[in-house]
């Protein structure tokens, strides 16, 4: 496993462990890590605060963006994929699109390259809160 996105799922699991909302994320520059966040729409009564997004405010202000890659533990929704590409991030690993197949086709539009690993773990991880948490997982994803 990838170290980046091990650390991505660490902070899902993190999360979860909160009462939130399994989803993390990493920014990355030059093999280094910038910057790791989780959801915490749950712990911080955000409407915002996605994995990526509270990855990006961990980060900081940065001169730049277009070095680095973000990793997210699932395919980000049209919010977090509007900052990628509004940060010019040019590259997205995630770990899975299965459970929500997310704004890859947007992103990829706007010339980011997403890979997805589509990694059992993370599957699983997910599947596992939608059927614990059915209503908490459609108000995250606005449905219903």
């Amino acid at each position: 496993m990838d170290e980046f996105m091990q650390a991505a799922i660490d902070e899902a699991r993190l999360g979860r462990s909160q009462g939130g909302i399994p989803i993390g994320s990493v920014l990355v520059r030059a093999g280094k890590l910038v910057a790791r966040g989780h959801n915490k729409r749950v712990q911080e009564d955000s409407a915002i605060k996605h994995g990526e997004m509270d990855c990006l405010t961990n980060a900081g202000r940065q001169k730049t963006y277009r070095d680095t890659v973000i990793y997210s533990t699932l395919m980000p929704c049209y919010m977090c994929a509007g900052t990628i590409v509004q940060f010019k991030i040019p590259k997205v690993i995630v770990g899975e699109s299965r459970t929500f197949d997310g704004a890859r086709e947007f992103m990829e539009s706007h010339g980011v390259e997403v890979i997805d690993l589509d990694l059992a773990e993370c599957v699983d991880m997910m599947n596992e809160f939608i059927e614990a948490e059915p209503t908490l997982w459609n108000e995250d994803i606005m449905e219903e």
